[in-house]
Protein backbone atom coordinates (compact mmCIF):
# COMPACT_ATOMS: atom_id res chain seq x y z
CA UNK A 1 0.00 0.00 0.00
CA UNK A 2 2.92 2.06 0.94
CA UNK A 3 4.68 1.66 -2.55
CA UNK A 4 1.45 2.17 -4.23
CA UNK A 5 0.43 5.58 -2.73
CA UNK A 6 4.05 6.87 -3.25
CA UNK A 7 3.96 6.44 -6.72
CA UNK A 8 0.67 7.72 -7.36
CA UNK A 9 1.92 11.08 -5.39
CA UNK A 10 5.24 11.13 -7.50
CA UNK A 11 3.12 10.70 -10.52
CA UNK A 12 0.95 13.96 -9.88
CA UNK A 13 3.83 16.39 -10.14
CA UNK A 14 4.62 15.46 -13.32
CA UNK A 15 0.89 14.82 -14.90
CA UNK A 16 -0.06 18.16 -13.36
CA UNK A 17 2.55 20.11 -16.05
CA UNK A 18 1.51 17.60 -18.68
CA UNK A 19 -2.45 17.96 -17.62
CA UNK A 20 -1.40 22.20 -17.70
CA UNK A 21 0.50 22.11 -21.12
CA UNK A 22 -2.42 19.56 -22.20
CA UNK A 23 -4.51 22.16 -21.31
CA UNK A 24 -3.74 25.14 -23.75
CA UNK A 25 -2.29 22.93 -26.42
CA UNK A 26 -5.72 21.84 -26.71
CA UNK A 27 -7.70 25.30 -26.42
CA UNK A 28 -5.35 26.31 -29.18
CA UNK A 29 -6.74 23.13 -31.08
CA UNK A 30 -10.06 23.36 -30.60
CA UNK A 31 -10.57 26.94 -30.80
CA UNK A 32 -8.52 27.95 -33.57
CA UNK A 33 -7.79 24.72 -35.14
CA UNK A 34 -3.86 24.90 -35.33
CA UNK A 35 -1.23 22.63 -34.17
CA UNK A 36 1.05 24.48 -31.64
CA UNK A 37 4.51 23.46 -31.78
CA UNK A 38 5.68 26.26 -30.00
CA UNK A 39 3.35 24.96 -27.09
CA UNK A 40 6.11 23.99 -24.87
CA UNK A 41 8.57 26.77 -25.63
CA UNK A 42 5.54 28.60 -23.87
CA UNK A 43 6.11 26.54 -20.69
CA UNK A 44 9.83 27.49 -20.97
CA UNK A 45 9.35 31.11 -21.33
CA UNK A 46 7.08 30.91 -18.15
CA UNK A 47 9.53 29.16 -16.20
CA UNK A 48 12.26 31.83 -17.25
CA UNK A 49 9.75 34.89 -16.05
CA UNK A 50 10.36 33.00 -12.66
CA UNK A 51 13.83 33.47 -12.57
CA UNK A 52 13.62 37.06 -14.06
CA UNK A 53 11.75 38.02 -11.28
CA UNK A 54 14.14 36.29 -8.87
CA UNK A 55 17.01 38.30 -10.46
CA UNK A 56 14.85 41.47 -10.29
CA UNK A 57 13.75 41.23 -6.64
CA UNK A 58 17.69 40.82 -5.96
CA UNK A 59 18.97 43.76 -7.45
CA UNK A 60 20.88 45.79 -4.87
CA UNK A 61 22.71 48.96 -4.15
CA UNK A 62 26.67 48.20 -2.67
CA UNK A 63 28.22 50.40 -0.18
CA UNK A 64 31.25 49.96 0.68
CA UNK A 65 32.31 49.42 4.47
CA UNK A 66 35.54 51.31 5.73
CA UNK A 67 35.71 49.32 8.80
CA UNK A 68 36.02 45.84 7.45
CA UNK A 69 38.93 44.84 5.03
CA UNK A 70 38.98 42.06 3.11
CA UNK A 71 42.14 39.82 2.61
CA UNK A 72 43.77 42.57 0.26
CA UNK A 73 43.35 45.33 2.76
CA UNK A 74 40.18 46.75 0.32
CA UNK A 75 36.75 48.08 2.21
CA UNK A 76 34.10 45.09 2.37
CA UNK A 77 31.29 45.20 -0.35
CA UNK A 78 27.68 45.80 1.72
CA UNK A 79 24.93 44.64 -0.73
CA UNK A 80 21.01 45.40 0.08
CA UNK A 81 18.59 44.35 -2.38
CA UNK A 82 16.52 47.62 -3.47
CA UNK A 83 13.33 45.61 -1.61
CA UNK A 84 14.55 45.36 1.66
CA UNK A 85 15.43 49.26 1.40
CA UNK A 86 11.96 50.12 0.60
CA UNK A 87 10.17 47.35 2.52
CA UNK A 88 12.54 46.94 5.29
CA UNK A 89 14.82 44.11 5.89
CA UNK A 90 12.08 41.63 6.99
CA UNK A 91 9.67 42.43 4.53
CA UNK A 92 12.18 42.53 1.65
CA UNK A 93 13.39 39.71 2.72
CA UNK A 94 10.11 37.82 2.91
CA UNK A 95 9.46 39.13 -0.83
CA UNK A 96 12.43 37.79 -1.73
CA UNK A 97 11.96 34.22 -0.26
CA UNK A 98 8.48 34.33 -2.05
CA UNK A 99 9.89 35.14 -5.70
CA UNK A 100 8.82 32.04 -7.18
CA UNK A 101 5.19 32.60 -6.71
CA UNK A 102 5.32 35.86 -6.77
CA UNK A 103 6.38 35.84 -10.22
CA UNK A 104 2.99 34.90 -11.24
CA UNK A 105 2.32 38.96 -11.59
CA UNK A 106 5.24 39.06 -14.44
CA UNK A 107 4.30 35.62 -15.97
CA UNK A 108 0.30 35.73 -16.14
CA UNK A 109 0.38 39.53 -18.11
CA UNK A 110 3.71 38.58 -20.15
CA UNK A 111 2.33 35.66 -21.49
CA UNK A 112 -0.91 36.53 -22.70
CA UNK A 113 0.92 39.01 -24.28
CA UNK A 114 3.04 36.66 -25.67
CA UNK A 115 0.13 34.61 -26.78
CA UNK A 116 -1.31 37.90 -28.82
CA UNK A 117 2.02 38.73 -30.93
CA UNK A 118 2.02 35.11 -31.56
CA UNK A 119 -1.35 34.77 -32.66
CA UNK A 120 -1.85 38.36 -34.79
CA UNK A 121 1.97 38.25 -36.37
CA UNK A 122 2.33 34.50 -37.31
CA UNK A 123 -0.41 31.76 -36.40
CA UNK A 124 -3.28 33.74 -38.41
CA UNK A 125 -1.47 33.82 -41.17
CA UNK A 126 -1.74 30.05 -41.05
CA UNK A 127 -5.81 29.13 -40.35
CA UNK A 128 -6.25 27.90 -43.62
CA UNK A 129 -2.85 25.93 -44.35
CA UNK A 130 -2.28 22.24 -43.86
CA UNK A 131 -1.60 20.77 -40.13
CA UNK A 132 2.03 20.02 -41.80
CA UNK A 133 2.73 23.74 -42.85
CA UNK A 134 1.96 24.64 -38.43
CA UNK A 135 3.74 22.00 -37.54
CA UNK A 136 7.02 23.38 -39.01
CA UNK A 137 6.59 26.96 -38.71
CA UNK A 138 5.48 26.72 -35.17
CA UNK A 139 8.26 24.09 -34.32
CA UNK A 140 10.58 26.75 -35.95
CA UNK A 141 9.22 29.16 -33.49
CA UNK A 142 9.94 27.69 -30.81
CA UNK A 143 13.51 26.39 -31.80
CA UNK A 144 14.15 30.43 -32.15
CA UNK A 145 12.44 31.01 -28.98
CA UNK A 146 14.63 28.39 -27.20
CA UNK A 147 18.20 29.96 -28.50
CA UNK A 148 16.81 33.19 -27.63
CA UNK A 149 16.54 32.19 -23.87
CA UNK A 150 20.25 30.11 -24.25
CA UNK A 151 21.89 33.12 -25.56
CA UNK A 152 20.49 35.59 -22.45
CA UNK A 153 20.42 33.21 -19.83
CA UNK A 154 22.86 30.26 -20.88
CA UNK A 155 22.87 26.82 -21.33
CA UNK A 156 22.85 25.65 -17.39
CA UNK A 157 20.08 25.16 -15.20
CA UNK A 158 19.46 28.05 -13.30
CA UNK A 159 18.49 26.66 -10.09
CA UNK A 160 14.97 28.51 -8.39
CA UNK A 161 14.68 27.68 -5.09
CA UNK A 162 10.85 27.33 -3.61
CA UNK A 163 9.70 29.87 -0.27
CA UNK A 164 11.82 28.41 3.17
CA UNK A 165 8.56 27.47 4.41
CA UNK A 166 7.82 25.04 1.60
CA UNK A 167 10.93 22.95 1.82
CA UNK A 168 11.54 19.83 3.27
CA UNK A 169 8.60 16.78 2.70
CA UNK A 170 5.54 15.97 4.61
CA UNK A 171 5.29 12.36 5.90
CA UNK A 172 2.25 11.14 4.22
CA UNK A 173 2.95 7.57 6.05
CA UNK A 174 2.47 8.97 9.62
CA UNK A 175 -0.47 10.63 8.69
CA UNK A 176 -2.35 7.74 7.45
CA UNK A 177 -1.31 5.90 10.64
CA UNK A 178 1.97 3.49 8.72
CA UNK A 179 5.49 4.07 9.87
CA UNK A 180 7.08 6.99 9.88
CA UNK A 181 9.70 7.89 6.67
CA UNK A 182 7.07 4.99 4.58
CA UNK A 183 5.77 8.06 2.48
CA UNK A 184 7.74 11.09 2.40
CA UNK A 185 6.71 13.98 -0.14
CA UNK A 186 7.87 17.40 -0.80
CA UNK A 187 5.47 20.30 0.28
CA UNK A 188 6.08 22.00 -2.85
CA UNK A 189 5.07 19.40 -5.19
CA UNK A 190 1.65 19.07 -3.06
CA UNK A 191 1.57 23.00 -4.17
CA UNK A 192 2.02 22.41 -7.77
CA UNK A 193 -0.66 19.97 -7.54
CA UNK A 194 -3.06 22.25 -5.73
CA UNK A 195 -1.78 24.93 -8.04
CA UNK A 196 -2.59 22.91 -11.04
CA UNK A 197 -5.95 21.90 -10.29
CA UNK A 198 -7.38 26.17 -9.32
CA UNK A 199 -5.70 26.32 -12.68
CA UNK A 200 -7.82 23.69 -14.37
CA UNK A 201 -10.75 24.43 -12.56
CA UNK A 202 -10.36 28.29 -13.23
CA UNK A 203 -10.11 27.27 -16.91
CA UNK A 204 -13.30 25.33 -16.89
CA UNK A 205 -15.65 27.42 -15.08
CA UNK A 206 -14.68 30.57 -17.44
CA UNK A 207 -16.00 28.59 -20.22
CA UNK A 208 -18.61 26.64 -18.79
CA UNK A 209 -20.10 30.24 -16.45
CA UNK A 210 -19.61 33.16 -18.70
CA UNK A 211 -21.02 34.23 -21.48
CA UNK A 212 -17.27 34.55 -23.00
CA UNK A 213 -16.68 30.86 -22.40
CA UNK A 214 -20.14 30.02 -23.69
CA UNK A 215 -19.85 31.91 -27.44
CA UNK A 216 -16.23 30.25 -27.55
CA UNK A 217 -17.98 26.75 -27.11
CA UNK A 218 -19.85 26.89 -29.35
CA UNK A 219 -17.50 28.45 -32.08
CA UNK A 220 -15.53 25.42 -31.04
CA UNK A 221 -18.57 23.23 -31.95
CA UNK A 222 -19.82 25.41 -35.31
CA UNK A 223 -17.56 28.51 -35.96
CA UNK A 224 -18.82 29.22 -39.03
CA UNK A 225 -22.33 29.45 -37.29
CA UNK A 226 -21.34 31.78 -34.90
CA UNK A 227 -19.87 34.02 -37.33
CA UNK A 228 -23.46 34.26 -39.04
CA UNK A 229 -24.99 35.75 -35.44
CA UNK A 230 -22.87 38.62 -36.18
CA UNK A 231 -20.16 37.73 -32.79
CA UNK A 232 -16.70 38.47 -33.86
CA UNK A 233 -15.42 35.14 -33.13
CA UNK A 234 -11.76 35.57 -34.64
CA UNK A 235 -11.08 38.13 -31.76
CA UNK A 236 -12.54 35.82 -28.84
CA UNK A 237 -10.17 33.11 -29.95
CA UNK A 238 -7.25 35.64 -30.15
CA UNK A 239 -8.33 35.72 -26.72
CA UNK A 240 -8.29 32.19 -25.93
CA UNK A 241 -4.42 31.93 -27.99
CA UNK A 242 -3.42 33.89 -25.03
CA UNK A 243 -5.24 32.47 -22.32
CA UNK A 244 -3.31 29.30 -23.53
CA UNK A 245 -0.42 30.73 -23.14
CA UNK A 246 -0.67 31.67 -19.98
CA UNK A 247 -1.69 28.45 -18.79
CA UNK A 248 1.24 27.32 -20.24
CA UNK A 249 3.59 30.26 -18.82
CA UNK A 250 2.29 29.98 -14.91
CA UNK A 251 2.93 25.95 -15.74
CA UNK A 252 6.54 26.63 -16.04
CA UNK A 253 6.95 29.51 -13.57
CA UNK A 254 5.81 27.26 -10.98
CA UNK A 255 7.31 24.07 -11.54
CA UNK A 256 10.74 26.18 -11.24
CA UNK A 257 11.47 25.17 -7.82
CA UNK A 258 11.09 20.85 -9.19
CA UNK A 259 12.80 21.74 -12.29
CA UNK A 260 15.66 24.17 -12.89
CA UNK A 261 14.81 25.97 -15.67
CA UNK A 262 16.98 25.15 -18.27
CA UNK A 263 17.11 26.63 -22.55
CA UNK A 264 15.30 22.85 -23.67
CA UNK A 265 12.70 22.21 -20.67
CA UNK A 266 10.28 23.24 -23.47
CA UNK A 267 11.41 21.02 -25.92
CA UNK A 268 11.13 17.90 -22.86
CA UNK A 269 7.74 18.48 -22.51
CA UNK A 270 6.45 19.34 -25.72
CA UNK A 271 6.35 16.14 -27.67
CA UNK A 272 5.03 14.25 -24.53
CA UNK A 273 2.40 16.51 -24.20
CA UNK A 274 1.26 16.09 -27.34
CA UNK A 275 1.12 12.46 -27.26
CA UNK A 276 -1.16 13.20 -23.55
CA UNK A 277 -3.44 15.28 -26.25
CA UNK A 278 -3.79 12.06 -28.59
CA UNK A 279 -4.26 10.04 -25.66
CA UNK A 280 -7.25 11.88 -24.20
CA UNK A 281 -8.76 13.58 -27.60
CA UNK A 282 -7.53 16.11 -29.83
CA UNK A 283 -9.96 18.85 -29.21
CA UNK A 284 -11.26 17.43 -25.70
CA UNK A 285 -10.41 19.48 -22.34
CA UNK A 286 -11.45 16.51 -20.28
CA UNK A 287 -9.59 14.27 -21.89
CA UNK A 288 -6.29 16.56 -22.23
CA UNK A 289 -6.73 16.62 -18.36
CA UNK A 290 -7.17 13.39 -17.74
CA UNK A 291 -4.81 12.03 -19.79
CA UNK A 292 -2.04 13.92 -18.31
CA UNK A 293 -2.28 12.88 -14.86
CA UNK A 294 -3.36 9.00 -16.04
CA UNK A 295 -0.26 9.33 -17.87
CA UNK A 296 2.12 10.87 -15.03
CA UNK A 297 1.30 8.12 -12.78
CA UNK A 298 1.97 5.51 -15.23
CA UNK A 299 5.19 7.11 -16.08
CA UNK A 300 5.77 7.07 -12.27
CA UNK A 301 4.76 3.33 -11.59
CA UNK A 302 7.29 3.18 -14.47
CA UNK A 303 10.01 4.30 -13.24
CA UNK A 304 9.99 1.36 -10.21
CA UNK A 305 13.64 -0.37 -10.10
CA UNK A 306 11.40 -3.91 -10.47
CA UNK A 307 9.84 -3.04 -13.47
CA UNK A 308 12.34 -2.01 -15.00
CA UNK A 309 14.93 -4.57 -13.90
CA UNK A 310 12.08 -6.88 -15.87
CA UNK A 311 11.60 -4.21 -19.37
CA UNK A 312 14.66 -2.07 -19.02
CA UNK A 313 14.01 1.13 -20.11
CA UNK A 314 10.23 0.46 -19.88
CA UNK A 315 10.02 3.86 -17.93
CA UNK A 316 11.68 6.10 -21.05
CA UNK A 317 8.71 4.74 -23.65
CA UNK A 318 5.69 3.72 -21.57
CA UNK A 319 3.97 7.01 -22.46
CA UNK A 320 4.22 6.29 -26.31
CA UNK A 321 3.23 2.26 -26.02
CA UNK A 322 0.29 4.04 -23.82
CA UNK A 323 0.01 6.39 -27.75
CA UNK A 324 0.59 3.49 -30.21
CA UNK A 325 -2.44 1.26 -28.01
CA UNK A 326 -4.52 4.20 -27.59
CA UNK A 327 -4.32 5.33 -31.98
CA UNK A 328 -4.97 1.90 -32.92
CA UNK A 329 -8.05 0.70 -30.84
CA UNK A 330 -9.59 3.97 -30.65
CA UNK A 331 -8.09 7.25 -33.21
CA UNK A 332 -10.07 9.74 -31.72
CA UNK A 333 -8.74 9.36 -27.81
CA UNK A 334 -10.45 8.47 -24.65
CA UNK A 335 -12.81 11.88 -24.93
CA UNK A 336 -12.33 12.66 -28.34
CA UNK A 337 -15.68 13.52 -30.12
CA UNK A 338 -16.34 11.09 -33.20
CA UNK A 339 -14.91 11.41 -36.31
CA UNK A 340 -11.71 13.08 -35.26
CA UNK A 341 -8.98 11.64 -36.41
CA UNK A 342 -10.68 9.22 -37.68
CA UNK A 343 -11.13 9.47 -41.31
Amino acid sequence: MDTLLLQILNGLDKGSAYALIALGLTLIFGTLGVVNFAHGALFMLGSFCAVTFSRLLSLSSVKLDETKLDFLGNPTEIKTPYVEAWFGPETGAAIIDWAVPLSLLLAIPFMILVGFVMERGLIKHFYKRPHADQILVTFGLAIVLQEIIKAIFGANPIPTPAPDIFKGSFDFGLALGMDANKIIYPYWRMVYFSFSLVVIGAVFSFLQFTTFGMVVRAGMADRETVGLLGIDIDKRFTFMFGIAAAVAGVAGAMYTPINSPNYHMGMDFLVLSFVVVVVGGMGSLPGAVLAGFMLGILESFASMNWIKDIIPGIDQIIIYLVAIIILLTRPRGLMGRKGVMEE
